[in-house]
Parts: C-alpha cells; structure tokens; sequence
C-alpha cells in the first residue's frame, strides 16, 4: 500500500492541535540510517486506509519530499470518542534487518470438517494472531489456516501448521500454543443426556436421597419416644 506524508516542520501540543483542527494528522518516522523525521498525513485519506488489515501488517510505500521509503506502522494514537486520528509513528525498514511484526490469522475449511459438519462442534479461534520474525522481502500479509481436519476433542496447536517460507513464530516461552479448539455446543450435550437417561438417574436419585432419610428418622422417633412423667398432684 501506498501513502503520502508531508513535511512537518513545527512540534508540540499547540501545532499538533492547529494540524488536527485543520484535517492532519501528525507523525513520526524512526528508525534505519536517518534521524527521525517529523511529519504529517490528511486525516481522511488516513482513517480510510486504517480500516485496512494490510496497512497494519504489511510493508508500507510512503511517499515524502518526492522520494519513496518503506515503512512499516508501529502506533496509532485515537482520540478517546472521537473518530479522530491524534498520532501516528511509522519505522523504517531495512532490507537486511529480521522484523518483528504480528500478522493476523486467517481460518477456512472450518464448515468443511469433521467436528462442525458431523459431530455439530463449535469452533473457538484462541489467536487470531500470531508474532512472527522474519526478513522484509518475507512478510506475508496475513497466514492462511486451514481448519478442514478438525475432529471432535481435538485441539490445532502451532506445531500443526506451516509456516511461509523464512517465517519463525515468537511464542514468548509458550512452546505450542494452541491455536483453535473445538468444543460441543450446548445443544449437542442436552440432546446426549436426554438420550441417555441413565446418566441422569444418579443424579436424581442423590437429590431424593436426604429427603427419604428425613422420614424413616422421624418416625422412628415419634415410635420409640416415651410419655413424660406427670407431675405428682400437690395435697
């Protein structure tokens, strides 16, 4: 993707006020050889462009004082309730430099399988994205998943997937993490105890229990229990 930044010459709060009152935003560009650079993008043409999965995962064209670099999207700043866009910081990138980037996740074939279309399972994406480490000309876009083999009480972990070529997960100690499990809809287990019924027969029977003790004691007691000696009748 593409975009255009402008010089931006004046900073602090006031000048990023005035900007923002006119329709720009204020920015920053950090990182490779160069010195940070301060600059400013139009607000609208910004805002429709964040509403894009790629502007935030994918290596990014800008164009600058006639010169193009790549850069990647680092932070957004939002205005607490306005649809309003209040900073934007942007890094270099480097041909020859390892990224560290999150790329979200894209599931299919989920319909297709097993436990959704045989057994009635409910399919629960854990991560809809995943930290990865590799070189620029590397990134991809987004990580395709495909859920089509999934059984019932079954679990897809990373270890089952592939990985793009020179692409490493960073899973920060968590060596396999799971990335989507299947669980029985509630449905499906209230149909299975009412088609076994003895299952819930326990159940019941441990409800009435303390109940059907209650009666026996009380009237054992009401049997055994001896008339209270009257009082001797004063002369």
């Amino acid at each position: 993707m593409k975009f255009v930044a402008f010089e931006r010459a004046k900073q602090g709060t006031g000048a990023s006020r005035r900007l923002r009152i006119v329709g720009k935003t204020p920015g920053i560009v950090y990182g490779g050889s160069g010195q940070p650079q301060l600059v400013e993008l139009d607000h609208n043409a910004l805002w429709h462009a964040l509403k894009k999965e790629a502007f935030h995962s994918t290596i990014l064209e800008m164009e600058l004082a006639g010169a193009t670099s790549k850069v990647l999207l680092r932070d957004v700043q939002y205005h607490p309730y306005k649809q309003q866009v209040q900073h934007i910081d942007f890094q270099r990138v480097d041909a020859n430099t390892r990224l560290h980037m999150k790329v979200p996740l894209h599931y299919k074939g989920a319909e297709e399988s097993p436990a959704v279309k045989l057994e009635h399972c409910l399919v629960n994406p854990v991560m809809t994205e995943l930290d990865i480490s590799c070189l620029p000309a590397d990134l991809p876009e987004f990580i395709e998943v495909d859920l089509s083999g999934l059984k019932k009480g079954s679990s897809l972990h990373l270890n089952d997937i592939t990985l793009p070529k020179g692409v490493k997960a960073v899973t920060h100690g968590k060596p396999n993490p799971v990335l989507v499990s299947v669980v029985t809809s509630a449905a499906e287990e209230s149909a299975a105890e009412a088609a076994d019924p003895a299952a819930a027969a326990p159940a019941a029977d441990a409800k009435a229990a303390p109940a059907g003790k209650a009666a026996p004691a009380k009237a054992a007691a009401g049997k055994d229990a001896k008339p209270a000696a009257k009082a001797p009748a004063k002369k």
